[in-house]
């Protein structure tokens, strides 16, 4: 069978497997992650529910994930992955840890975003009445839109490129097409169009990201 044959029957089953965890695992990140992001946020010193004995911790958990590379993250979460999922490797299994990954990534990210909106526009809001509840839903939420919407760009390619590596533990996509007939079997067309598949997914990502970041901004 030719290169071009291989590519043809190999490629598109490889690329629909990685579409298909990278938006598993950025359901589960905005699921997770934005609740996160606000909770840190909110609890932080100076904020609207100011609350060391949270924040401290949270903190402390999400930086210590976050810090760990994605590798050995990802073979430490074996027993783990084996009991939530009931497997260890294949498509299910990459999404947890890709989802374990990516969830502190975007929380870091929304926090960030939170903490860009204009603390005067807050006091201005409760000196109105406004409850704390009723400020975080109505000006903190709206007002961070944009900028949530970027860091979620950001973390869909860091999700992509973190699942360029699941073949190592076993998962399906591109990465494992990568390394198992473009790195163990040397084929370099194999690897190139893998690559450019990659490049062309990212592209994608962000600029519907930065549309859409921007539509928000001029609703804002």
């Amino acid at each position: 069978m030719s290169d071009w044959e291989l590519l043809q029957k190999l490629l598109g089953p490889a690329l629909w497997d990685t579409i298909w965890t990278m938006a598993a695992a950025s359901f589960f990140a905005l699921l997770f992650g934005l609740p996160l992001g606000l909770l840190l946020y909110a609890t932080a010193k100076g904020h609207l529910f100011e609350n060391a004995w949270i924040n401290r911790p949270l903190s402390a958990f999400i930086t210590a994930l976050r810090a760990v590379p994605f590798i050995i993250l990802a073979v430490s979460l074996i027993p783990l992955t084996r009991l939530i999922v009931g497997t260890s490797i294949g498509n299910s299994a990459a999404v947890f840890v890709l989802s374990i990954t990516a969830i502190p990534f975007y929380a870091r990210m929304a926090e960030l975003s939170f903490r860009e909106v204009d603390k005067n526009l807050i006091q201005a809001v409760l000196s109105m009445g406004a409850t704390r509840l009723q400020t975080l839903r109505e000006v903190v939420l709206p007002e961070s839109l944009p900028s949530l919407i970027s860091g979620f760009t950001v973390t869909i390619i860091a999700i992509i490129a973190a699942s360029s590596m699941v073949g190592f533990i076993g998962g399906n996509g591109l990465g494992r097409l990568a390394i198992s007939y473009g790195y163990q079997r040397y084929n370099v067309t194999i690897m190139i169009a893998v690559i450019a598949v990659l490049i062309a997914l990212n592209v994608a990502v962000q600029w519907f990201g930065d549309r859409l970041a921007q539509k928000a901004a001029r609703v804002k």
